[in-house]
């Protein structure tokens, strides 16, 4: 429902109400709470003063950090899908790219493009397993291998193991991302997956992965988050497997923060679903997220 339309509903119509009214049902309706008297007061002064239009009011409040944290994400899935779309979109320039488990069931351009990776490329490869070999959740309808264009760049796809990143030339790529994708398979086998991405990575190339955090995610509940996880790390075990595996760790942080929880009643999914995007403090974060350098 728009807000003009649940206006319209409480108050009657919007365009004749007066500016008090309208502020006090924007309130009710953006922040889910009534107007504090000193932003109360100051909007009466500018819209009075046309400094500001209803539509630019409505826009400020849409905008504010109050609404990000209290109402825009309820549900912790949707909310993380924001953080890692902004840690993708903070990625650097590349030209030639891998995306590791990349596959996004609504779209044939791949993850990346549809997280907002901004800057154009020469080639994206996904690879992926071919359907019938994921777990049932991940399924799709066929594996066809064709090119897709993008507005971005062409995507292509390779079916196989994350294990192996033949034929895929050594030193030969920008950047590789992984994302939620590395905890699929054993530590073991992950440990195989970033001696594959050091191979295939030019000297100086990227290697950025988010996954989620172990230390959350047992006090979130006893089994893995997925059915599908065969390993989920902590943060002490995820980067001493990345520096085993020769990566220069340039940056870690987390998404969506979970504050220092320490005991199962702490945790609670609708709280750190309200603390959607990137922060410093990795270890109290529901994701962990790297970005390494083959020196």
């Amino acid at each position: 429902m728009s807000i003009l339309r649940w206006m319209s509903r409480r108050g009657g119509d919007p365009d004749a109400m007066d500016d008090g009214t309208f502020v006090d049902l924007a309130y009710r309706f953006v922040l889910g709470r009534e107007a504090d008297a000193h932003g109360r007061d100051h909007f009466l002064e500018r819209l009075g003063k046309r400094a500001i239009s209803r539509d630019l009011f409505l826009r400020i409040l849409i905008d504010s950090r109050e609404f990000a944290e209290t109402r825009l994400h309820s549900d912790l899935s949707t909310s993380l899908h924001e953080s890692r779309g902004r840690f993708v979109r903070s990625l650097p320039r590349a030209r030639r790219i891998v995306d590791v488990g990349g596959g996004c069931q609504g779209s044939r351009r791949g993850a990346m493009v549809e997280m907002g990776y901004p800057y154009p490329f020469e080639r994206l490869t996904i690879v992926e397993l071919e359907s019938a070999e994921r777990h049932e959740l991940y399924r799709t309808q066929s594996d066809e291998a064709e090119t897709v264009e993008t507005e971005l760049g062409p995507v292509d796809y390779l079916y196989q193991s994350m294990t192996s990143l033949q034929p895929i030339p050594d030193g030969s790529v920008d950047l590789v991302y992984s994302g939620q994708s590395i905890e699929h398979v054993s530590r073991a086998d992950a440990a195989s997956t970033c001696g594959e991405v050091r191979r295939v990575l030019r000297s100086g190339g990227v290697f950025a992965l988010d996954t989620p955090n172990a230390r959350l995610t047992r006090l979130q509940q006893d089994d893995f988050v997925d059915p599908d996880h065969k390993h989920e790390f902590t943060h002490h075990e995820l980067s001493a497997d990345l520096a085993a595996a020769g990566f220069e760790i340039v940056q870690t942080a987390g998404l969506n923060h979970a504050g220092p929880i320490r005991t199962r009643e702490e945790f609670s999914k609708r709280e750190i679903a309200r603390r959607c995007g990137v922060f410093a403090e990795i270890e109290d974060c529901y994701v962990l997220a790297y970005v390494c350098r083959k020196p």
